[in-house]
């Protein structure tokens, strides 16, 4: 049902998205802690920052706080220089941060036109420009930037305990309306939600409504709790704005995490906001469509650079997939109802179960070597099985090059045949006609018939000989009343069992590659 709702509010986000007055399309960030020279583009109103630590996540973030001038705002709350301080000592002799000329440049759809502006650093003060453009304003808007970690700082818990000793604090009851976002989420209900403020420090308290819970403040709470609370009471109230969490997922449980995300979308969809957060979660990647998937990682000479959003399958080596699966990646739907169809035949031959084995599709032939530099340089190339389609051996010398540049070995093999995997099933199936009529629930003459009608539309077809093997395979599937995939899976799971031809070679490359994963994993 989740899945469902994300679903739906994707396809509502996307629609709305071209229509936004105020949106921040992309930043460019050029010696600021280290990162040189670097684009990234938000093509989502809900974005999601990923990747390993020191990639430049938060610091992105906190950049992003910079980009808009924040009504009621003290002048230096979102400036370069109160963000990006610089320690400096007057004696020579203690150590000062050295500043590099730095520059953050941003490309905004504001009040529905294109603008930019920039900050830039020499080799002290921060100045903005607007890139020739005369009387140039840097754009407002409300931002909201917080990390969602819990109080753990002891001078900052000692700051909040001192509310207790003013003679006058300010007490707030936090209205229903601020916390429909927490009850979605949360599954306790409150009687009463009190903010307890004074100057810059505040506490929240908490009464809840099933008894037994005296009122009690955040130190006692969860940090779920806290966090979830906070963030509700803080962000709900925002209109037009841009709010930017860090770590969005700290004390979080991954059901939460991915209940929080939808709930921010539709947040972000019914109050125009703009979204961005960082994070280390799977649940949290997921929660957004691929667009709003943004890979950070460090180069080779120590920059940052925006990798492609990485397959799902990929993506999940990288977030939290156990090290006891084996991955295999081939190019499409076909070829994943081709090997899903032999592994049926092989799993129990090998003790296997099919939760052992991921199988990941929707690539293609000429991004294999980007997605092997990718695993390799996360030693990831061990628990994955690459497979190319039948006629794409041309490929092979570049994928293994890829792997070889890392020092790692590469499980890769190919579809049985030297053409398409669609061409392949179709011999297949027309040499055989009497056992596939049986397996499809066909008479015999009728399945024949059918097969010589579909052969004979496609004759003399002006198309490659690829589309047209995969016309013959729809047509069959229309006339079948089957989904292509059930048709692919039975041919790959009856040949593999016949093992006759190159069908045999790719069963025993397939098994072979499968034990020397469970050798490199003991």
């Amino acid at each position: 049902m989740l899945k469902y709702h994300l679903n739906q509010v994707w396809n509502q986000l996307r629609g709305k998205k071209p229509h936004l007055d105020y949106f921040l399309e992309e930043v460019h960030i050029d010696g600021l802690r280290g990162i040189r020279n670097l684009n990234v583009r938000f093509n989502y109103p809900v974005s999601v920052l990923s990747g390993p630590n020191a990639c430049g996540k938060s610091t992105i973030l906190s950049a992003l706080a910079c980009a808009y001038k924040v009504p009621d705002s003290g002048l230096r709350d979102f400036v370069p220089s109160t963000v990006f301080p610089d320690f400096l000592a007057n004696n020579k002799d203690y150590p000062s941060d050295i500043s590099a000329p730095t520059s953050l440049e941003f490309y905004y759809i504001y009040e529905g036109s294109r603008y930019r502006m920039r900050w830039s650093r020499g080799k002290k003060n921060w100045n903005k420009s607007f890139l020739g453009l005369k009387g140039g304003r840097q754009p407002e808007r409300l931002v909201y930037l917080r990390t969602m970690s819990h109080l753990s700082n002891p001078s900052e818990v000692r700051g909040v305990l001192q509310l207790g000793q003013q003679e006058s604090i300010n007490k707030e009851e936090i209205s229903v309306d601020l916390l429909t976002f927490a009850y979605r989420i949360l599954p306790l209900r409150y009687l009463h939600i009190f903010l307890m403020s004074y100057k810059e420090k505040d506490i929240l308290f908490a009464e809840r409504e099933d008894g037994g819970h005296p009122l009690y403040s955040e130190f006692h709470m969860s940090a779920g709790e806290r966090a979830i609370l906070r963030m509700s009471k803080d962000i709900s109230r925002y209109n037009n704005a841009m709010i930017l969490i860090d770590e969005l997922e700290a004390g979080l449980h991954p059901f939460t995490q991915q209940q929080i995300m939808l709930e921010l979308q539709r947040l972000a969809l019914r109050n125009n906001l703009q979204i961005i957060v960082t994070t280390h979660s799977p649940v949290i990647i997921e929660s957004v469509p691929v667009e709003g998937r943004i890979f950070l990682e460090r180069t080779a000479d120590n920059n940052v650079e925006v990798h492609p959003p990485y397959r799902d399958i990929i993506q999940k080596s990288f977030y939290g997939r156990s090290i006891d699966k084996l991955s295999i990646l081939c190019e499409d739907e076909v070829a994943e109802a081709l090997l899903r169809g032999v592994l049926d035949v092989l799993n129990p031959q090998l003790n296997l179960t099919p939760s052992d084995i991921e199988v990941g599709k929707d690539t293609g032939k000429d991004e294999f070597p980007s997605h092997v530099r990718a695993l390799a340089k996360f030693n990831q190339l061990e628990n994955f099985i690459f497979v190319l389609d039948g006629d794409a051996h041309d490929k092979e010398a570049e994928v293994k090059q890829a792997a070889a540049n890392y020092g790692q070995p590469i499980k890769l093999i190919f579809l049985p045949g030297t053409k398409s995997p669609e061409d392949w099933i179709w011999t297949q199936i027309k040499l055989h006609p009497n056992e596939y009529a049986e397996e499809f629930s066909m008479i015999s003459v009728a399945f024949s018939q059918c097969l010589e009608n579909i052969e004979r539309a496609f004759n003399g077809a002006a198309d490659t000989p690829r589309n047209i093997a995969k016309g013959r395979l729809l047509t069959l599937e229309n006339d079948l009343a089957r989904e292509i995939g059930g048709i692919c899976r039975v041919v790959g799971r009856k040949e593999a069992v016949r093992q006759d031809g190159t069908m045999l070679v790719f069963v025993k490359d397939m098994e072979d590659a499968i034990q020397a994963w469970r050798s490199d994993s003991r």
